[in-house]
């Protein structure tokens, strides 16, 4: 299984975390991986898009905090709502943790891999979707 990590580095601290997560959890499951780095979350979808056919599943990992403005709603929806479009309509294996929360703490929680671990959940779901319809 060749799997392609696409991270948000908007919030160095909390995508460290996230990347430690998801490549213990690949390494783990056995799968190869590459990372792809991009600025910020919505990036993520277009990226996956440019590496169709390259990749057996992918890992989209950043983190959106809210703000004071609209920005958090139309970061978090617009590359939930990519992701999914490129899920069903291109068929694509893509487990997603863009975290969306209110405040760092509750990022920290969920991207670190000794707490929730969202990343490693991510690659859980990449790799079932993937193995979907395949022989085995």
């Amino acid at each position: 299984m060749r799997v392609a990590i696409i991270e948000a580095r908007y919030y160095e601290h909390i995508a460290d975390m996230l990347l430690e997560g998801a490549k213990a959890r690949l390494r783990d499951r056995g799968a190869s991986f590459d990372v792809v780095t991009v600025p910020g979350a919505l990036e993520i979808p277009g990226a996956i898009a440019r590496l169709k056919g390259q990749y057996d599943a992918f890992v989209a990992l950043g983190c959106v905090i809210r703000g004071e403005t609209v920005h958090f709603e139309l970061v978090a929806g617009e590359s939930a709502r990519a992701i999914m479009d490129l899920t069903v309509q291109d068929q694509l294996a893509i487990g997603n943790a863009i975290l969306t929360t209110e405040d760092e703490e509750q990022a920290l929680d969920r991207a670190d891999p000794s707490r929730r671990n969202n990343a490693g959940h991510a690659v859980d779901a990449a790799l079932i979707l993937a193995g979907i319809g395949q022989d085995t």
